[in-house]
This record gives C-alpha cells, structure tokens and sequence, in this order.
C-alpha cells in the first residue's frame, strides 16, 4: 500500500503567538519606562507571560495562580534563609553547611506548596528559592532582590492575563461548510467522544461554524458516543451513502443498491455458503438484517454491537420495500482479502464498491462493506451542498482531516483548532461593507 506524500508547507501564525510576543514586549516596556530597575525583573516577567500564555483565558489564570503561589513560597523561604545567614554568617563559612541548608530549604519550600494544596507550584517555589539564596554572600540587599522577582512576576500574570483577555479582530465566515470525519475526533467507533472534544466541538456550532460529520456507520454511532453534540448540519454516514438528519431523525438522501444487483450478490453469496448482514432503510429507521448462519467472528462482533441499545439487528428476511444501502461481511483479515479479490470482477460488471474496515474491539478480523458506486463521500458533500443551495447561494464547500488520523485527544483538539482559524481567521485589514468572501 503507497502513502500519499503530503507536500509541506509552512504553518500559519496563530493568535497564540502573536499574543504572546506583544505579552512579552509590554514586559521589556514596562521594564524600560521603570528606568531599567532590576537585572532579574524583565527576565521574570516575560518567562511568566510565555509560560501563562495558553489557549484558553480559565488555564491562563490557572497558571497565572500557580506562578504566583511558587513565586510567593519560595521568596518567603529564600528571604528567611538568607536573614538567617546574615544574622548568623558562621553558617555561610562552611560550604557544606551552607549547601545543605540550601537542600533544606528546598524542602521547605516543596512542602509549603503541597500543604498549601498547590502541588503544580512546588515546583517553582523550589526554583525561586534557589534563584534567591544561590548568589550567597554576593547578595547586597535580599528584601530588594525578593521584591523585585515578585514584581516580575505579577507584571507578567497580570499581561498575561489582559492580553489573553483581548480579542484579535476576527471575521467569521458562515458561508463555509466544513465536512470533518468523525473518526478524527474518537480512537474508534466505540468510545466516547472526550468532554474537551465535545465542549470545543458544540462552542463552534453555537458560535456559528456550519460542520458536517462524516463517518462510516449508520446514525446509531452518533446516538451512542455523540449525543451530546450540537451539529446545526446532516451527517453523511455509511461512508457516503446517505445523509441523515439528527435532530429529525430521519435519512434527507441515500444511495442505495439497485434491488436486481442486491439479488443477485446475495443469490451468489448463498451459493458460496457466506452468511452476511444486510443494512437497510425500512420507513426511514435503519435496519441489519443477518442472513445465514453465524461464524465465529461475526458472532465476536455481533455482541459488542448488540450492546447498544441504538442499534436494531434482526435475524430474519430483509423486510418488503427495505432499500438495501450495504452488504457486510465479516471475517478473518485473510479471508477478507481473498473475498474481496474473488468478488472484484462481479461487484465492477454491477457497478458496486467494495471497502475493507478492520473491526474495532476484534482483532485479527476485518469486515467487507459493499456499496453502490455511486455511494462517495464526494457524491453526498454535493448533494448536502445542494440541499442548501435550495435556501442560500454562494456556499463554500472545505474539508479538514487529520493526516495521520487520531492518536490522542491532542489530534481532534488540534484539527477543531484548525478548523475555528478557517472559520474566523485574524483580520487586520479593512473589509469592504458587502463582507469578506471566503476563498476555496
């Protein structure tokens, strides 16, 4: 199998960085306007602003509070260990006394914060009190060295937090219809989508951003991990052969196979003694209907779907006007595969589509969905496109996926990132009044 080299191109600036490069450069003014006032003082100030500086204003003042806690803690114990040497320098004559009072208050200040219940700032009340008492006998005035990293560090959570605070100039785009795969934002078809996910997910909807889900299993997989999202748009399910409605629950398009090839391809697999699940639409409400008798591995997969009440599976004849969306088969990898190669020439004279998914949860076993041709993910994006078009014009169709597909929460976070700076980019040059025209 070859892999698609993805050419590389340059990252965007985001509103994190330049946030945090003027957070820095108010640091360095402040600093200049002071009369330049404190060796350590710019330093400290702008290391907090860039350590404070995160995505979301809640973790700033999060990590603005830490920094304060530790900077607090450690300057308490650093001030009272170099008093106690001055008040006593017999204990600064012997280094490895001196050293191990160091270690000493190094305890001390680690301690403080745990009992405080800052466990995240122990950490840097260790660091500060070290900075601190490190110099020892080089330090002319400690209470004023203490004040001044202090001082450093407020400056800092405070620009921090007022720069954080202040939004860049945005322009929103709800002409842009953004199609996502829903396999980019969960590990599999059966775990839950994480609440950070699903809270950055339903803010773009609320805020306005128009995202179409895409995934490659019938509605049910929505009811049972997504339930909570907020989609102001159809999905597209079953790998491009329909588009279905959530909030009404109902299917708006589907492609299904024609009722001579659905026939014919089950006649054959009768005679080939395969047993197999037929997916179907009876009075728009999804149906499985099994046909045979169960094998080993279709039974292993069989009760891990069953245990969701979402989803109906029927041991029986397909119903009278059922319309056929997919033929499934489930097996061994290998047996899979040679299916799918003795099926190509019968499934391409009938103008079917196979797809090979490994199934999740069972390894070592992989199913083959057949679909109509003309069922593509491309196809049902057009006619979503269209639908709305009935109502609007000038719509923008955009997808963003994940290259490399999900490997943590880190991935889906990133790729609702990308989508919100494609959906109210940065803006620092007028518009004209008729608004901003979203590009391809």
């Amino acid at each position: 199998m070859t892999r698609t080299k993805i050419p590389w191109s340059p990252p965007r600036i985001g509103q994190r960085m330049i946030k945090t490069a003027v957070a820095v450069l108010i640091c360095l003014l402040f600093y200049y306007l002071r009369g330049r006032q404190g060796e350590d003082m710019p330093t400290e100030a702008a290391i907090t602003a860039i350590i404070c500086m995160q995505p979301y204003v809640s973790d700033t003042r999060e990590y603005a509070l830490n920094r304060m806690t530790g900077t607090l803690i450690g300057a308490f114990w650093g001030l009272l260990f170099l008093f106690l040497l001055l008040a006593f320098p017999v204990l600064g004559h012997n280094l490895y006394v001196l050293y191990t009072l160091m270690a000493f208050g190094v305890l001390c200040g680690l301690y403080t914060a745990v009992a405080f219940r800052k466990p995240d700032a122990s950490g840097l009340a260790a660091i500060v009190f070290i900075c601190i008492v490190i110099t020892f006998p080089e330090i002319e005035d400690p209470l004023w060295d203490a004040m001044d990293r202090i001082l450093g560090v407020l400056v800092g959570t405070a620009v921090a937090i007022g720069v954080n605070v202040a939004r860049l100039p945005r322009t929103r785009n709800p002409k842009r219809i953004f199609f996502i795969r829903s396999a980019d934002l969960l590990p599999d078809r059966f775990a839950q989508i994480s609440p950070a996910v699903l809270f950055r997910l339903n803010s773009l909807g609320r805020d306005g951003a128009r995202i179409c889900l895409i995934s490659r299993h019938a509605p049910a997989f929505f009811v049972s991990q997504m339930s909570a999202a907020v989609l102001n748009l159809p999905m597209i399910v079953m790998d491009g052969a329909a588009l279905y409605d959530v909030g009404k629950n109902r299917y708006l398009w589907k492609e299904t196979i024609r009722e001579s090839d659905s026939a014919l391809l089950t006649e054959k697999l009768d005679r080939m003694g395969r047993s197999y699940f037929l997916y179907a639409v009876h009075r728009n409400r999804t149906c499985i209907f099994h046909q045979g008798t169960l094998t080993e591995q279709e039974r292993e997969v069989l009760n891990r779907l069953r245990s969701s009440p979402y989803r109906s599976y029927l041991n029986e004849e397909a119903y009278a006007r059922s319309e056929i969306i997919c033929i499934k088969l489930i097996g061994a990898d290998a047996e899979i595969e040679r299916l799918q190669t003795s099926l190509h020439t019968f499934l391409r004279g009938r103008r079917l589509r196979a797809s090979v998914q490994p199934q999740a949860g069972v390894a070592g076993v992989s199913g083959l969905y057949i679909y109509s041709e003309r069922a593509t993910v491309r196809k049902a994006e057009h006619q979503l496109i269209q639908l709305l078009q009935k109502m609007e014009t000038d719509l923008c169709p955009e997808e963003l996926f994940l290259p490399s597909g999900y490997r943590s929460e880190h991935d889906a976070m990133y790729l609702l990132y990308r989508l919100y700076n494609r959906y109210a980019p940065v803006r620092f040059l007028p518009f004209r009044r008729n608004g901003n025209r979203p590009t391809r």
